[in-house]
């Protein structure tokens, strides 16, 4: 057995500066594994933006509304999940895409989108774009191999209007017609019913996606015709991506230092096994080609608290086994033995919710989402079979603390008994956020402070003869002017290439009045030497528009109900599943509270703050109760107060172990991290401690309250 266990701690090494080498150097010409190969998001590393122009003049608010949120389902199915679309005026339509340096590589990937009909032989319009769910090119399933075909799906409406159609014209073509030009004319072998149909024998896979690009991109409510294109940089600025490297990398290293310290040798074991952690999620986001935006950077944050988490709760059950005399194999074995249960289940409720947020979100919701699984399975991979065997390892090589021989008492906090007071505090801080909501209006002019992805603004471009290398170059040299004509100190800048090659650049302010654009534009003029010809100002619209933020609020009401359905079947009990999604809405409310209190701007930090809280308030509650769970057998029935009391107490230390990890690497990132990054953490941070807090003096007080309640009523 040492032999075996001295082999795969090798091994496990080996592996480790395997999985080191290929995140900083990658393999092949183009890196690909390595960090340098990750794609960045549109607020990280720039892109292409396209506007479009409605053929209709005057389009209606639904008909733009419709249109605007299929174009962005359209985008999210074609790859780009974190593109944004968002009006511009009245008849303008914007797209941000992330990644990409070729304003026509987008346009012939996505197709230019205008209107379709199918029509029949007579002239008669069969479908709409309307009536068109979704078309993608594939292999065909049967017939001539290696030949492909489009698959087509209608919406409900649309297979009804298909099925009557072919009825009536088997034999005969079906016209495919985009912008007035026939793009097909497939001949209709049968009857379609179902809403499923597709079109066979096309030449190539390269024409098959061509034709299925235009189907889908002009299956829109409005005509759009192109109106510019051109490439803008990251929204944030490169240094936010270095800043948040190195504070990473500093906030990781005193997470080491806090561990060694604090754990001795499973400290070590632990550091090693979140360097394998770090070094296999920037493989992974390599590898699939997965795009890392702010959001992203929030998921990672969480991903990496629980990574830590779970190492915590192992340990801290090594040290209760070695407390109770047993050898180190055994308290190590009988440590990850009972730590499973409490890991698994924390970290099921995440993934839930992770799984939820992607299935509905769109942008920055599923870019958090697929960083915030991704961690989460790799932390579970390292923590349970990693660490474990670099332990096993270093028994072999002679690690051996001796078992202690006298079991020292632990201290029970009475937290129960105080219930009152913690709730009262609780209820204090949330009603002063919603307080302040009538106050914010009658000062501020506004309940909450709404930024341009939330509330919309003013776009204005800026044709110079002046180039700026960065958006870091153009921040420093413009935002102070912006600031004194404006008085707008939430502004966003991107340099941009015009058509005819001319630099560019573009200020976001949240919507200015006429003054405040005159300000601006006569200190353009008078900075640059340039005239009112070279400055174009619009009105544009929510980056973040209402279907979003609708799908938002959908999606985490339906991940709380996964997650407490989860929970009720886990624990045996509604109570505890009930009391933790209450606990979780108490975390939610305090965040708001400081948006609300300290007026902090709301744009997409807000929503990836939000959803980080509900990952890590949940797990934190999960490991209370499954010591509660566990202890049931233990205290006398009936005895609630005493279980409650005693399970905090004997948790509480990784509580606040696990919150000190978390609030090392948030902490590094608000002191060194820009505004964008600060604009993150703040709530973060309050967010970390609020969970903290619930998990021991709101969730436990309220399934004793919840449990009290419920036996009573089964006594009557």
């Amino acid at each position: 057995m040492k032999k075996q266990n001295v082999i795969k701690f090798i091994a496990a090494l080996l592996v480790l500066a395997i999985a080191i080498y290929t995140a900083a150097m990658g393999f092949g010409s183009k890196q690909t594994g390595s960090i340098n190969d990750i794609k960045l998001g549109l607020d990280l590393a720039g892109g292409v933006s396209i506007t479009y122009e409605t053929a209709d003049p005057n389009p209606s608010k639904e008909a733009m509304s419709d249109t605007i949120f299929k174009l962005q389902q359209r985008i999210t199915d074609s790859g780009y999940t974190e593109g944004e679309v968002y009006p511009e005026g009245e008849n303008r339509i914007n797209v941000d895409i992330p990644n990409v340096n070729d304003p026509e590589k987008i346009l012939q990937e996505l197709g230019k989108p205008g209107s379709l009909a199918f029509v029949d032989e007579a002239g008669n319009i069969i479908l709409t774009g309307e009536d068109i769910k979704n078309a993608q090119p594939q292999k065909m399933t049967q017939g001539i191999t290696g030949a492909y075909e489009i698959s087509l799906e209608m919406t409900s409406e649309g297979a009804k209007k298909f099925e009557e159609a072919t009825g009536a014209n088997i034999g005969k073509v079906i016209h495919i017609i985009y912008n007035n030009e026939v793009l097909l004319s497939p001949n209709v072998q049968q009857k379609i019913s179902g809403g499923q149909a597709v079109i066979t024998n096309m030449e190539n896979h390269e024409v098959a996606s061509r034709v299925a690009s235009f189907i889908r991109i002009g299956a829109l409510p409005l005509e759009l015709k192109e109106l510019r294109s051109n490439v803008v940089g990251a929204k944030m600025g490169q240094d936010v991506v270095t800043t948040s490297l190195k504070a990473g990398v500093i906030g990781i290293c005193l997470v080491f230092a806090f561990m060694i310290i604090f754990y001795g040798i499973p400290g070590i074991a632990a550091s090693i096994a979140l360097v394998f952690y770090s070094s296999l999620v920037i493989v992974a986001l390599s590898l699939f080609n997965i795009t890392l935006t702010l959001g992203g950077i929030a998921g990672m944050i969480l991903s990496v608290g629980m990574a830590v988490d779970a190492n915590v709760i192992i340990f801290a059950r090594i040290r209760e086994e070695l407390a109770e005399g047993k050898t180190i194999r055994a308290a190590v074995k009988a440590g990850f033995s009972k730590a499973l249960s409490s890991i698994v289940d924390g970290n099921v409720t995440t993934l839930i919710a992770a799984g939820v947020l992607y299935t509905m979100g769109t942008g920055t919701i599923r870019g958090f989402a697929i960083t915030l699984g991704l961690g989460i399975l790799v932390s579970m991979f390292t923590a349970l079979v990693v660490t474990r065997v670099l332990l096993d390892g270093f028994i072999a090589f002679g690690w051996n603390p001796k078992a202690k021989t006298e079991k020292k008492e632990s201290k029970i906090f009475k937290i129960i008994e105080s219930r009152v007071r913690f709730f009262a505090l609780s209820a204090a801080l949330i009603v002063l956020g919603f307080v302040f909501l009538p106050v914010n209006s009658s000062m501020k002019a506004s309940a909450l402070n709404y930024d341009i992805e939330f509330a919309g603004g003013t776009s204005t471009i800026v044709s110079a003869d002046k180039h700026y290398a960065s958006v870091d170059e153009l921040q420093a040299d413009v935002l102070p002017l912006v600031q004194e004509a404006t008085g707008e100190a939430t502004a966003q800048l991107n340099t941009a290439n015009g058509a005819d090659g001319q630099s560019q650049f573009i200020i976001k302010t949240k919507t200015l009045n006429t003054e405040q654009r005159d300000k601006l534009n006569q200190a353009l003029i008078e900075k640059y030497g340039i005239t009112s010809d070279n400055i174009q100002s619009s009105t544009i619209g929510a980056t973040i528009g209402s279907e979003m933020r609708k799908n938002a609020i959908v999606s985490v009401l339906i991940a709380s109900l996964l997650m407490l359905v989860y929970i009720w079947f886990r624990f045996k009990e509604v109570s505890f599943g009930i009391a933790a999604i209450i606990a979780l809405l108490h975390d939610v409310f305090v965040v708001f509270m400081v948006y609300s209190v300290f007026f902090v701007p709301i744009n997409n930090s807000f929503i990836a703050a939000m959803l980080t809280i509900v990952g890590y308030s949940i797990n934190d509650t999960i490991v209370v109760f499954d010591r509660i769970r566990e202890n049931q057998r233990r205290v006398e029935h009936g005895n609630y107060k005493l279980l409650s009391n005693i399970s905090i107490s004997q948790t509480i230390g990784r509580s606040i172990n696990t919150s000190i990890t978390t609030l090392i690497m948030v902490l590094v990132l608000q002191i060194l991290g820009t505004v964008s990054i600060q604009a993150l953490t703040l709530p973060l941070l309050v967010g970390i401690l609020s969970g903290t807090y619930s998990s021991i003096f709101i969730a436990s007080p309220l399934w004793y309250l919840f449990k009290k309640k419920h036996e009573k009523a089964a006594s009557k």
